[in-house]
């Protein structure tokens, strides 16, 4: 046997870019965050070849867990084409070798800058939420030492007085995208900036949710079928956006989260955010076979855990 072939190959890189310790103490901090639901775990972010606040804390989870049997989807408020999207899907797949996907079905680990895949995801399935910034008490408590006091005492007057100021202002709660939640009746938690349409689909909800802050650096968790609830009062309750009455000018889905393109006679229309969702609609409608899944929301705008959304009058805003 010769020498070469006794030599390991040359790589210029370590498997997933980050080196075995970075990827080793990223999983361990992983698996702490499981097993206290919605704390924030503090982890050494490294550098990486892309600006904190463009999602090195969601590109750090999951280098740290792909192997190379994964199906990585990544998206950027839903879309599959943004700049974002595609240069850290193809950094991810260049570094790990993984397949990647637009179908959320298909994907193992689904990446996502300030959505939920309007289909349900299921069991074995990681979704990984990058955040901007993880503490929710950071409106009303900017010092991030009490804040932090706070969480261990599970004292939470603070936001509550807010969106009481909120109702009593506004009679509603302004609060829109990474509205606070409370997660399995015990820490207040940023759900990531994703909209209102979106929070729901934490709860009871069967994958799991990992969500990372590199520049922050912390990290947290809502594993599987755990409680996760938006605060609100006994007679006013949480909203989500309102979508009743628009249409997807592509694929003619209603009822999902859209975007409002403005139009040059100062009108608008609409076309869903998901756009892995809606290339899989607009292949329906052509003819082609094509697995739908079941989707968070149906037809008519009812949630799928029936009782969540409390009876309200429509949000209009």
């Amino acid at each position: 046997m010769t020498l070469a072939e006794l030599a390991r190959p040359a790589q210029d890189y370590s498997y997933a870019f980050l080196d075995e310790f970075a990827k080793r103490e990223v999983r361990r901090r992983i698996l702490k965050a499981i097993a206290i639901p919605g704390h924030q775990v503090p982890y050494a972010s490294r550098e990486l070849p892309i600006a904190r606040g463009w999602g090195t804390g969601g590109l750090q989870v999951t280098l740290s867990i792909a192997g190379p049997h994964d199906i990585v989807k990544v998206i950027d408020q839903g879309a599959d084409d943004s700049v974002n999207a595609v240069n850290l899907r193809r950094f991810i797949a260049r570094m790990t070798g993984v397949a990647t996907t637009s179908d959320a079905q298909l994907a193992t680990i689904i990446q996502s800058r300030h959505r939920i895949t309007e289909e349900r995801l299921r069991e074995g399935q990681v979704l990984v939420l990058q955040v901007p910034d993880p503490e929710p008490l950071r409106a009303v408590e900017p010092n991030i030492s009490l804040a932090r006091e706070m969480h261990a005492d599970a004292d939470y007057a603070l936001m509550w007085l807010g969106l009481y100021e909120q109702v009593v202002r506004f009679g509603t709660f302004m609060t829109g995208a990474s509205y606070p939640v409370v997660v399995h009746q015990r820490y207040l938690m940023s759900p990531s900036p994703i909209p209102r349409w979106d929070t729901p689909m934490l709860h009871q909800a069967a994958h799991l949710t990992l969500l990372s802050a590199g520049r922050e650096k912390r990290l947290y968790a809502v594993p599987p079928y755990t409680d996760v609830r938006p605060i609100e009062f006994e007679d006013v309750f949480f909203q989500v956006e309102n979508q009743q009455g628009r249409i997807c000018e592509q694929s003619g889905a209603v009822n999902k989260f859209m975007n409002e393109i403005p139009q040059p006679d100062g009108s608008m229309c609409y076309q869903a955010s998901d756009t892995g969702y809606v290339e899989k609609l607009v292949r329906r409608a052509r003819g082609e076979p094509v697995a739908i899944g079941a989707t968070y929301y149906d037809d008519d705008g009812t949630f799928y855990h029936p009782g969540y959304l409390k009876e309200q009058e429509p949000d209009h805003r």
